[in-house]
């Protein structure tokens, strides 16, 4: 039996390798590792247009929406806090545009960080823009404890409490139509959210890549292992 394709987001930024110096379509090489190390075969999606998501989203098994940068409050009806770091419009809109396609066709759907973040907004739901406690120092990947919530997918995955790799200071303020918060930190933050069965959509707050369980990035591969293919 094939292993699973994964879809992984990245986004442009301004690169410098060898005698180069151009914009380039980055992924931090711990997210393919995560997904290979889970058994699913991953490969990179750089941003495009909105119209083709769907398109791209009917060639992947699941989808993983990476971290970066902060979804733009107007996304969610908001103005701009000051410590909101600035804008990225396009993957912005290109972000949702897969999110709304994976979920139309039951495409079983990761969020880390930032994607978590935007399948709230993409499901109606609003930010916290600024939160203290949550990143050790600029850099630098933190760990805190999350506790999940008995009952919720996030739970059959890792039913224990456990210490996960860190590193955000938004949050979700207001849940999307359909979410229920799956886990929590110890300052009561959700640091998971995820949609009933069938969907198979889950938003974890921390960077898993980071780390070394593959619990949730397992029960990704194997969700997109049984969704049907064609």
């Amino acid at each position: 039996m094939s292993k699973p394709l994964i879809g992984v987001t990245t986004y442009l930024d301004q690169a410098r390798w060898g005698v180069w110096d151009m914009q380039a379509a980055l992924l931090p090489a711990p997210y393919p590792r995560l997904v290979r190390e889970s058994g699913g075969l991953a490969v990179m999606l750089p941003p495009d247009g909105p119209a083709a998501a769907a398109e791209v989203v009917a060639r992947v098994d699941g989808l993983v929406v990476a971290g970066g940068a902060d979804v733009e409050p107007v996304r969610y009806g908001a103005e701009p806090d000051p410590r909101t770091g600035p804008p990225a419009r396009a993957r912005d809109s290109w972000e949702l545009a897969l999110i709304d396609a994976a979920l139309a066709s039951g495409t079983p759907l990761l969020g880390i960080c930032r994607g978590m973040q935007l399948l709230n907004v993409a499901l109606g739901g609003t930010l916290v823009q600024h939160l203290d406690g949550h990143v050790e120092a600029v850099g630098v990947i933190g760990r805190h404890a999350v506790k999940p919530v008995p009952g919720t997918r996030y739970a059959s995955l890792v039913p224990e409490l456990t210490e996960v790799p860190t590193y955000h200071h938004q949050a979700v303020d207001r849940l999307g139509a359909g979410l229920a918060a799956s886990a929590h930190a110890e300052d009561g933050t959700v640091e998971a959210v995820e949609l009933a069965a069938p969907a198979w959509a889950l938003g974890v707050q921390w960077h898993p890549e980071m780390g070394e369980d593959l619990r949730v990035m397992r029960g990704l591969v194997e969700a997109a292992g049984m969704a049907p293919r064609g």
